[in-house]
Parts: C-alpha cells; structure tokens; sequence
C-alpha cells in the first residue's frame, strides 16, 4: 500500500498504528513522527507567508475564504508521481489542511484511482473512532484498536483522578488575536480533566469572541491554546496577552502546546487532557514541563 497523509494528525496516527512504511507522501506540517518529513515527500505548502502575526494571518485566512481562494497548495505533479493507493485527508476544517473538495478534483484531473478516506471528528469519541478507522484502511486494525483503547483509558483514568472535585471554570483560547473561544473535542478535554469551559461548545466549531466576553466569562485559570503554535510561542503570545491587560487579573495563565495536544486530533490529545488536570487541579501533580508553562 501507498499512502499519502494529508493532514498532520492523520500522519501520527498512520505511524502510531503501524502502517508508518506505507507512507509515501505528508505535508509541511506533518512533523510527528519528526522522521515523517524525512522520508516521505511534501504534497503540500501553505499559501499563506511566513512571519505573519497571529492578527495578520486571521486577515489572510478570512481574505482568502471570502475570496474563495484555497490556503493551502496541492503539488499535483507530486501526487500523481507517488502513485498513491490511498488518500487520508479531512472535512473538518478548511484553515487546517487541504479542503477534500480540492483533493478529489486534483485525484479526478490526473486520473489518479487511490480510494480517499475522509476523517471528520469533532469529539474525543470520534478521534479514537478515526484511530480504528484509519488503521482498518491500512490493514492494521489490531493495532489501531489497541491504541484507540488505551487512549479511552488514559481519559477514563483522569476522569476517576479528579472525580468529586470541584469544577474548575477555565477559558481556552484557540487564537489570541482576534481571541476564539475552543469547540470540537477541546470543551470536552476541559471537561475530562475536572473542569467546566466557560466559553465555546463540545462538538461545535471554534468562534471567534469580543474580549469582553472573555472578561464577562469569569474564568478560574486561562490556557493559551493558539491553533498551529508549539510551547515556546504559545508562551510567548500568552505573555504578551498578560502584558497588554487583555486576560482577567489575578488569574493563574498557563500556555500549552497546542499543536501538539490541543489542535490536531490525534492520540496526543490524551496527553493534553493530563496535562490540563495538572494545570486546573494542582494537588494532582505537575503537568510535563514539555507540555505546559505557567505564565502567571
């Protein structure tokens, strides 16, 4: 089998079940497994510049929405040279990756007969079910529903760890300029983890927020949570945040790893729901450095 990956997270969990061989082509962005990108061929690029402020690139992204315009490029010319047997890409989010509907024009102008397989998920439930799925396209179902179980348990089990404590209200900030409140499985992470989510809705999208609402949300501890961005800058768009009054005061300010663990749905997201029972219950312990910083 020949697989091309299309979206980051359906990158991880094609290596994270085994089918990691199979894959012959990624995007710029599929960095984990980080020798994804070494031995596979980008596909795709981002249409967008490079250095752009997060208020720069919510301009771009809704210029080019509006005009139609696609953020991403597919290198056809590519595509068609891997001879790909199967496609995974998504129709979940257009800011995210390759919208399917320009997948499957590019499959259908190079006459290309690879089978696409489309994940949408917009809960937990449904990123293991996507876990299962994916490893049942690529022959590694076993593997894939041993994942999927264990990544169920690892919630469970941080479900039993704070049970009978209070709910902690905690604001997730998917974007922070403008700021966005979370949806998709991040509520629901929120939740697992002993907490409530003040703004935004399991299973919903993410919607972008006047910064009174964020204020008027009354949080107990805000996590920086910026959609695309790894700790260091998550921190560092966090701090400017704290800086320029826009967060309630006195409240605890933490920046996570999103890419990683908040924004993709992928197996990782167990690691973030464990990191923000750390972060929303401190008596359970601190969460990996390597996930999460305190701002303030």
């Amino acid at each position: 089998m020949r697989v091309v990956s299309l979206l980051p997270s359906a990158t991880e969990i094609l290596f994270a079940v085994g089918a990691g061989a199979d894959v012959v082509g990624v995007t710029f962005e599929c960095d984990e497994p980080p020798s994804a990108r070494r031995t596979a061929q980008i596909v795709s690029t981002s249409a967008l510049p490079e250095g752009l402020s997060p208020a720069q690139i919510d301009a771009a992204v809704s210029a080019k929405l509006a005009a139609g315009e696609d953020i991403y490029h597919l290198d056809r010319a590519a595509l068609v040279g891997l001879d790909a047997s199967l496609v995974v890409t998504q129709d979940l989010c257009a800011v995210c990756a390759v919208d399917v509907s320009e997948v499957s024009a590019a499959l259908d102008y190079l006459g290309c007969t690879a089978e696409v397989l489309t994940t949408d998920p917009h809960t937990l439930q449904d990123v293991w079910a996507s876990v299962e799925e994916i490893g049942r396209a690529t022959g590694h179902l076993s593997s894939a529903q041993s994942l999927a179980r264990s990544l169920r348990a690892r919630v469970q089990a941080v479900r039993d760890e704070v049970a009978g404590r209070p709910g902690v209200a905690c604001l997730v900030l998917e974007w922070t300029d403008p700021p966005f409140a979370p949806g998709h499985w991040v509520p629901e992470m929120v939740e697992a983890a002993g907490g409530r989510s003040v703004l935004g809705a399991a299973g919903h999208k993410s919607v972008r927020v006047q910064w009174q609402a964020v204020t008027q949300s009354a949080p107990e501890v805000v996590v920086v949570a910026p959609c695309g961005y790894t700790l260091p800058r998550s921190r560092e768009l966090g701090v400017e945040l704290v800086a320029a009054g826009r967060l309630p005061a006195d409240v605890p300010v933490w920046a996570v790893d999103a890419n990683a663990s908040f924004a993709r749905p992928g197996p990782r997201l167990a690691d973030g729901v464990e990191a923000l029972a750390r972060i929303l219950h401190p008596a359970v312990g601190d969460p990996n450095p390597a996930m999460a910083a305190r701002i303030r």
